[in-house]
């Protein structure tokens, strides 16, 4: 048993110091520390001979390194300095707050859509600020989160049908455990022009979003950084933001209440092309748009009076 021991961990020794010679002379000019992540493996190896209940499994050590490597095209170059902006705004590791728990909530009511995420993406993770639709999540790891895509580009990140035609950025697993059929994500950028994280509808089946839910997506992307900026001054000058939040909560619920009930109302009927439902659903979309422009304006004048303070 010894030697099958023995020969085993040669083994072990042999395929992963292989593995790791050609990962290093394919990604030589990205990843510099794989004479580092040499040693470590040999050194995890010496320390399993002695203390295996104590360390990681071989399969979990490949499981990590390959975590490393595979999905560096996930990190942007201006990544440090992203990250720097994202502390800035003391939201990692935090309490849930009920406000950005309402917006989503609203948001997901706005488009019709069972998910809605604020997400925030760490250095290896990303963190759910609001979240409505998975009550059971609030971190994931950053591979795993097609909003790590989000944050690359500018404008919507869009994939209609991920059933047919999945991110291959991303971990296919994590979206096919979640039955991901449709994810839209608008990039939170803030004022310097960093994505810190994104606002994101997600569905189980596969759909479009017209060029005016695009828009709005955005314009409620901007409302989220707008809240973010708010919720610092509640931290900073709790005695004149925390009432300007509280009434801002309200509202959330407010207009939560109003597309509720005309959803509600239109589901009543047989068929989404009777008259009546087709009048609704005009009604919800008027609707949408008086209640992003009202919280908006409630929340950029929240701003101003705390920044005339």
């Amino acid at each position: 048993m010894a030697s099958s021991a023995s020969g085993c961990r040669a083994i072990r020794a042999a395929n992963v110091t292989g593995a790791l010679s050609l990962a290093g002379t394919r990604r030589r000019a990205r990843l510099r520390f794989t004479a580092l992540t040499k040693i470590a493996a040999l050194g995890y190896l010496i320390l399993e001979e002695y203390c295996t209940p104590y360390f990681l499994s071989y399969s979990d050590f490949c499981y990590v390194y390959r975590r490393m490597t595979e999905y560096t095209h996930l990190i942007p170059p201006n990544d440090p300095q992203r990250l720097a902006a994202l502390a800035a705004y003391r939201l990692l590791g935090t309490t849930p707050d009920a406000v950005f728990d309402e917006l989503v909530r609203l948001v997901a009511q706005l488009f019709g859509v069972p998910i809605a995420l604020i997400s925030l993406v760490a250095k290896d993770t990303v963190e759910f600020a609001g979240n409505f639709g998975l009550p059971d999540v609030r971190v994931v790891d950053r591979p795993d989160s097609i909003c790590s895509v989000a944050v690359l580009h500018e404008t919507t990140t869009l994939f209609e049908d991920l059933h047919a035609d999945p991110c291959q950025l991303t971990n296919q697993l994590a979206a096919q455990q979640l039955n991901m059929g449709f994810y839209a994500g608008h990039p939170l950028h803030t004022r310097t022009g960093y994505a810190i994280g994104s606002l994101c509808l997600i569905d189980h089946q596969a759909r479009t979003l017209s060029a005016l839910e695009q828009q709005r997506l955005a314009t409620l992307a901007d409302v989220v950084l707008d809240l973010f900026d708010l919720r610092l001054a509640v931290l900073e000058k709790p005695e004149v933001a925390q009432a300007m939040w509280e009434a801002i909560h309200r509202s959330i619920g407010t207009s939560l209440t109003r597309i509720d009930t005309l959803r509600s109302l239109g589901q009543w009927e047989e068929s989404a092309t009777t008259p009546a439902a087709q009048q609704y659903q005009r009604s919800i979309e008027e609707e949408a748009h008086l209640v992003i422009q009202a919280l908006r304006a409630e929340v950029q004048t929240a701003l101003r009076r705390v920044a005339a303070t």
